[in-house]
């Protein structure tokens, strides 16, 4: 089945992956660029969603595939967006990184294999332990009342909300 896709700006696009293309890394900004493709970090508590409470959930900003969820969101007083889980255990993958005289465990999008940020053990213990610590700046935040008008209606169940979370499923 295809699965929408959102570019930059919510235009929505079916397909049946969610690689990058030269036209979807041609729509991001310089600093959304330096983070998916060069892996870079943004600045703490200087980026847009490390202190957003909203629901809704974080989609890839390259190729749009659903990451993660404002119901496994929480506060780690690090100045990022922190997770416990991603939103399906294949959407993202893991590698290690041994830059910046460190060993981390970095975290990419499945699809298009952009830098999210990293992975370390220190998040709620009673949540599994992990903290998936991500930048803004890979990703773009889809409000739940807007899910089944974005075409990821699938994911309406994971909020209390009055959308019927039916009417997405299959778009």
């Amino acid at each position: 089945m295809a699965r929408p896709r959102h570019l930059l700006g919510g235009a929505k696009v079916t397909t049946n992956d969610y690689r990058k293309t030269p036209e979807l890394l041609s729509r991001l900004s310089d600093e959304q660029h330096r983070v998916t493709q060069q892996d870079g970090t943004e600045p703490a508590y200087r980026n847009e969603y490390w202190d957003n409470h909203e629901p809704g959930i974080y989609v890839d900003i390259v190729s749009g595939q659903p990451l993660f969820s404002s119901t496994d969101k929480y506060d780690s007083g690090t100045g990022w967006p922190s997770f416990t889980a991603p939103i399906a255990a294949d959407a993202v993958a893991t590698k290690v990184d041994r830059t910046h005289g460190m060993i981390r465990t970095e975290v990419r999008s499945a699809g298009a294999d952009s830098h999210l940020g990293h992975l370390f053990h220190d998040g709620p213990a009673a949540a599994g332990g992990q903290r998936y610590c991500m930048n803004s700046a890979a990703m773009r935040f889809v409000p739940a009342s807007r899910l089944v008008e974005e075409g990821y209606g699938q994911f309406g169940a994971l909020f209390d909300t009055d959308q019927d979370s039916t009417k997405g499923a299959n778009a």
